[in-house]
């Protein structure tokens, strides 16, 4: 979407006000869950390794489904999952994958319960490569703010794909990482603060920038 008409489309379908005269992204709508993850995590950047593998393999769930679905299901997951402890999950066997495939409170999908203990493997080859999931991962994030390099496509901050995605799933596949396609892999990058996808007015995007920035600074 040109520049040019960036301002007038943000503000008249991507905005929702709230109660005290501010305006948030539009798509929490009214469900509290959804709105408290907008306005407390969504986009909020994330350097811990392992909500960082958390927040990938509960990407690679949500594929075909929403992730308010996924949201619902978190603390199930993190239980089932032994709170994503990497080491633990890379050792979970053939009766580990049976007991998820048995546990209502998470999505019982084999192939992506075999692609998390796959990952859990290979992001542990990462760390011993690169020191940290963190260092790896933020490597893939673009200096300037949203919308002025093309890193998101539209406006509304839904854009489901950017070259740094692309290229940082297209890395992965080749370490052997499983469900990390480009789409996926941006929708990790928009809600672990690597790149800043909140609609231009939204109260917490000035916030969310100002902290990406930080990150980007510190690692230089």
């Amino acid at each position: 979407m040109a520049l040019a008409t960036y301002a007038s489309c943000v503000t008249t379908e991507w905005l929702r006000p709230t109660e005290n005269g501010a305006q948030r992204c539009w798509w929490p709508g009214d469900d509290e869950q959804y709105i408290q993850y907008h306005d407390t995590e969504w986009g909020r950047p994330v350097t811990d390794d392992t909500q960082l593998f958390e927040k990938l393999c509960l990407e690679g769930f949500q594929a075909g489904l929403s992730w308010l679905t996924i949201l619902r299901k978190r603390e199930n997951f993190r239980t089932a999952f032994h709170s994503f402890d990497m080491d633990e999950v890379a050792r979970f066997s053939e009766r580990d994958i049976n007991r998820l495939l048995e546990d209502a409170g998470i999505v019982r999908h084999r192939g992506k319960i075999e692609a998390t203990i796959n990952n859990a493997g290979r992001a542990l080859d990462l760390i011993d490569e690169t020191g940290s999931l963190s260092e790896y991962i933020w490597g893939y994030a673009p200096d300037v703010p949203f919308g002025r390099d093309g890193e998101s496509s539209h406006a509304s901050g839904v854009a489901s794909i950017s070259p740094s995605a692309t290229a940082l799933s297209k890395d992965l596949k080749k370490r052997g990482w499983k469900f990390v396609g480009p789409t996926t892999v941006y929708s990790f990058m928009q809600s672990m603060g690597l790149v800043d996808d909140h609609v231009d007015g939204c109260l917490v995007r000035s916030a969310c920038e100002t902290a990406r920035q930080s990150v980007i600074a510190s690692r230089k």
